[in-house]
């Protein structure tokens, strides 16, 4: 019954088999559809109608046999679906294998990797009335650890007697597989209970269970637990041991391991010296990989070689060292390393031609990598899947999508078979050229062939959604995750992280490190780089400094990711300062910055002004030879334009001589450059250099240009430029059409206004919302209305939405020409289409009311935005201050002044200037002097008007004019010594002193009878001044 209830669970298609199956098998069991459903219902169905001729019972075994024999042939093969089509067929006949041969299909399917048909096949054999065997289980046990459900594989496990070792340590190492170690480790008292003895197989798969999770200190003594209790001690568990010190870092204890092997009569072999060798590679340190090398070629050539003369270098040992070499981009020591290995008499397998295919592809050789690929065929080697997907990733990587198609295919042609890794990368890949619904078409395909996705598969997924901020299919796929006992690592949170920060979600990112500490899982070094950058970057600088600082506290020391996060926030506070102390404390530590961390703090360098310390890091790269790519080159000529120094030929030349193309970014900063200084001919020369050397401009470059070309007036270089643009198949953008828009309504000309308009529509531009809103501010901005409405009709005829900056354009139009019957008529309509005011509608209109002296109904009007919901703005306050300080209204414009100031809003210098007008009318200068105080105070700058008012203020109270009696000669002149004072400082910022201001001044300080002579010399001394 337990068997039977196991046979339910595995199963689970919708419908029985044929009755003639069931009978053939000799099984009395009557299933139901839901108690034990064929996996291959369908397939089986149709074999049976198109074959209904049985094979003779004196047959069956001889058919069993071919049958048999030709589902191996299919799977060793790799043609997986026929060698599922081949058992179907065979099933449908009324063929039945013996245990054996059941036994060989069961096996044969789980070693290809088709895992989850192992379940069908026991299903099947079950309903068959065959009985399992001890191999029987431990094939299905291996299976269900593969698909990870190791609780059925438990159950298996527990359900029968008739298990032995390696049933249980199959089940071991299902947990250990899951990262559940200590439940494996738990299965060594079951083992002993039952009578099981434990062997070395049992310690080196707890072993290397341990040392996955990273528990390798407590892995060492579970292994010397183990020993104490009477199992050997192998070379093989001490080799996992040093394989995990290796993996974690600790380089230098996996080489005292192999000292205790030997102390202990275990003499270290290949694998030993090879696991070593791969370790010191992996922590950079290749001398010492090196130096083991030879001590292996050393005690192979000693006459004792202390018991190692078996000891020889394999070409695992050449390909381990090559592949670091190519991984640092150290090719021609890879290929010297290449050449040493064919005269040790070791001929490079597909392995050793992959590492250095991967090397060629890391310093994007893909041309020299793809004729690699040809001569490994030449030679009579196969590459192996691993090769294809190092090129294939490779490929897409640099944007070469047939070529990647290409590679594709010719895996198909050899008959290579498509594993996990190679559809990931090829997912990955196409995810990351934007093709996302053929990437997961690529999953699909993936879980259609019978293939379990690993964590690294769902890790890509999940990234790769991240960068697209499809955060709600994430969540989706860790709930599946979850539920199917995929674990889940420190890079998927990462990266779900990362997905959350880039669209703004920071609470979705607190979370998810929330969820990490629950699970355990520790952020890394990475994890504390995307949230310090996000959040930095977020405009959330506390936040970022306090994980900086929480990083920090758990002892993590700054990689180039987090220098680079914090340097660009120091960078855009102008806290260069700070940057350098902390590029300096960093280094001392041992950190080598790399090309992004010295481009970032020569561009912060730059933008303090500080351009000899940018100029002399520039050489530092090149000396240290970290190099300048396009981006470095980009910032350093972007700050030598800054310098004044135009000529950069040079610089051009210097990148090209490093084999560096200048890109859209280099040419657009040289032309944006060129323009800003008003060189137009050299930026269309280097426009003209941009097609010479086969790089199309972008619509950045064309931008810039007609932008610049408009702005000098020059508007038909600039359609000659747009229609360069067009013939590349380009559109003008909404950034010309305000260019252009601007240039020709410079002239006051209705009809040329239109004509390019209707121009740059001809030529591709898109008429939509932004174009005509643009083109009914132009219109109302030089005072035509009319032109204006009839763009908004035809907005209304066109079907073409208007929405609130419609409406403010028009209703600003007209309160500019006073006519504010249409500006309310317009509003009331807005108000009818169900259009919502916003705070800029208002403010025109409190304007139009204000500038008309209406001030009682600019007051009505505020009290109508604030009952709608709408709180008054800087702008609002200015409008109304302004308002009611031309009609004298001084209570009401100082209440308004104080509710602005308390709620943060800073007066603009008009809005002041009306303040000290009013206290200067009547004569309270002291008053007014604090105001200009106080407006310098919060950044306000005071205009030629504020100095004027005050200079006129202070003469007219020197005359005495708001004196009662005759004021005293020491108060008079402290007057005049002010209005000097502030005459002297009007000159200094290059202000001129209106009629009134002169007038005053020459009547104050000129003797009695000579005030109109001074009046008119002060006149003609700053016209000539104004002319100068």
């Amino acid at each position: 019954m337990a068997m039977r209830r196991l046979t339910r669970r595995f199963t689970s298609p919708p419908s029985p088999p044929p009755p003639h199956l069931l009978r053939r098998g000799g099984s009395n069991h009557q299933h139901s559809a839901s108690s034990n459903p064929n996996p291959f219902r369908g397939v089986s169905v149709l074999f049976s109608r198109s074959h209904s001729t049985m094979i003779p019972p004196s047959k069956s075994r001889l058919y069993a046999s071919f049958f048999c024999t030709l589902i191996h042939l299919f799977l060793t093969c790799g043609r997986y679906a026929k060698a599922v089509d081949a058992f179907a067929s065979m099933r449908s006949r009324g063929i039945l294998p013996g245990l054996a041969s059941w036994n060989r299909l069961m096996h044969g399917f789980n070693a290809s990797g088709l895992v989850s048909q192992v379940r069908v096949l026991y299903s099947e054999m079950i309903d068959c009335g065959v009985a399992p065997n001890v191999f029987t289980k431990n094939v299905v046990v291996h299976a269900l650890c593969k698909l990870g459900d190791v609780n059925s594989a438990l159950e298996l496990l527990r359900s029968d007697s008739d298990v032995d070792t390696v049933t249980y340590n199959t089940v071991t190492w299902g947990f250990c597989r899951l990262g559940l170690v200590r439940d494996g480790f738990g299965l060594c008292s079951a083992m002993v209970r039952s009578g099981i003895s434990l062997d070395s197989f049992t310690y080196n798969i707890l072993v290397k269970g341990f040392c996955d999770i990273g528990m390798v200190e407590y892995a060492e003594w579970v292994l010397e637990n183990l020993v104490s209790g009477g199992i050997s001690r192998d070379v093989i568990g001490l080799n996992i041991l040093i394989d995990g010190y290796c993996k974690c870092g600790d380089v230098s204890r996996g080489l005292e391991l192999m000292d205790v092997m030997k102390g202990q009569g275990l003499l270290p072999d290949i694998v030993s010296y090879n696991t070593l060798i791969n370790g010191f590679c992996r922590a950079g340190d290749v001398a010492k990989a090196n130096s083991l090398i030879e001590e292996i070629s050393r005690i192979s050539t000693t006459q004792d070689g202390e018991g190692c003369r078996d000891l020889q270098a394999n070409l695992i040992t050449y390909t381990t060292l090559m592949s670091s070499y190519c991984k640092n981009k150290s090719l021609d020591k890879a290929f010297s390393l290449y050449e040493e290995a064919v005269m040790s008499g070791f001929l490079p397998d597909a392995v050793a031609y992959g590492s250095i295919v991967n090397g060629l592809c890391k310093c994007s050789r893909l041309s020299k990598a793809g004729i690699l690929l040809g001569e490994i065929e030449d030679m009579g080697i196969d590459p192996n899947h691993i090769v294809f997907t190092t090129l294939i990733d490779s490929n897409l990587k640099n944007g070469k999508y047939v070529d990647a198609l290409a590679l594709v295919s010719q895996m198909v042609v050899l008959g290579i078979v498509f594993d996990v890794v190679v559809y990931t990368s090829l997912m990955d890949g196409l995810f990351k050229l934007g093709k996302v619904e053929e990437a997961e078409k690529v999953f699909k395909t993936m879980m259609n062939d019978g293939l379990v996705p690993k964590y690294i598969t769902y890790s890509a997924l999940i990234n790769n959604w991240s960068k697209l901020g499809d955060m709600d299919v994430i969540e989706r796929t860790l709930e599946k995750l979850d539920n199917e006992n995929i674990s889940t690592n420190i890079i998927t949170y990462t990266s779900i992280i990362c997905g959350y920060i880039k669209r703004g979600m920071f609470d979705g990112a607190v979370s998810i490190m929330k969820t990490m500490d629950q699970l355990k899982i520790s952020p890394n070094i990475y994890t504390y780089a995307a949230l310090i950058d996000g959040f930095f970057k977020g405009g959330r600088q506390e936040v970022a400094l306090d994980l900086y600082s929480e990083m920090k506290s758990r002892g993590f020391e700054e990689n180039e990711f987090v220098v680079d996060a914090i340097m660009n926030y120091l960078k855009r506070e102008g806290k260069m300062e700070e940057a350098q102390e902390l590029i300096k404390d960093v280094i001392s530590r041992g950190l080598l910055l790399d090309r992004v961390n010295y481009t970032s703090w020569m561009d912060g360098l730059f933008k303090v002004g500080k351009e000899s310390d940018a100029l002399k890091l520039a050489l530092e790269m090149m000396e240290k030879e970290v190099g300048l790519d396009v981006v470095a080159y980009n910032v350093l000529i972007k700050g030598l334009l800054k310098l004044g120094k135009d000529e950069l030929e040079s610089e051009f030349a210097e990148m090209r001589d490093f084999g560096l193309t200048p890109d859209h970014a280099t040419y657009n900063t040289m032309i944006k450059a060129c323009i800003e200084k008003r060189n137009l001919d050299n930026a269309l020369k280097l426009w003209d250099d941009m097609e010479i050397s086969g790089l199309t401009p972008n619509l950045i470059t064309y931008d810039i240009l007609v932008k610049g070309l408009c702005e000098t007036g020059l508007i038909e270089k600039a359609f000659y430029v747009v229609n360069k643009m067009c013939n590349h198949g380009l559109c003008p953008t909404f950034t010309m059409y305000r260019a252009l828009l601007d240039a020709s309504s410079k002239g006051r000309r209705a009809d040329a206004v239109w004509q390019v308009h209707e121009k740059l529509l001809g030529m591709g531009l898109a008429l939509n919302q932004a174009v005509c809103n643009y083109l009914i501010i132009t219109f109302c901005r030089l005072g035509m209305t009319k032109r204006a409405t009839l763009v908004l009709e035809d907005m209304k005829k066109k079907e073409i939405p208007c929405d609130i900056i419609t409406y403010n354009a028009l209703i600003l139009g007209y309160c500019k020409g006073s006519h504010l019957n249409k500006a309310f008529a317009l509003y009331s309509q807005l108000l009818v289409e169900g259009v919502s005011p916003n705070n800029a509608t208002y403010n025109t209109l409190m304007g139009g009311l204000a500038s008309n002296g209406l001030m009682r109904e600019a007051d009505e009007l505020f009290g109508e935005m604030k009952r709608n919901g709408l709180l008054p703005d800087a702008m609002t306050y200015n409008t109304l201050i302004t308002g009611h300080g031309k009609v004298g209204n001084r209570k009401e414009f100082m209440k308004l002044y104080c509710e602005m100031i308390t709620k943060g809003f800073v007066p603009k210098t008009s809005t002041y200037n009306v303040l000290i007008n009013d206290f200067s009318q009547v004569g309270k200068m002291e008053q007014a002097r604090e105001l200009m105080k106080e407006m310098q105070a919060r950044g306000v700058s005071p205009n030629s008007a504020t100095y004027d008012i005050l200079i006129c203020g202070w003469c007219e109270l020197s005359k005495g004019a708001h004196a009662n009696l005759g004021l005293d000669k020491v108060l008079k002149r402290s007057y005049k010594a002010e209005a000097k004072r502030l005459l002297t400082e009007m000159n200094e910022k290059g202000f001129v002193p209106c009629e009134s201001t002169l007038s005053h001044i020459g009547f104050t300080f000129s003797k009695r009878g000579k005030q109109v002579d001074a009046e008119r010399f002060l006149k003609e001394f700053y016209r000539w001044r104004s002319i100068d």
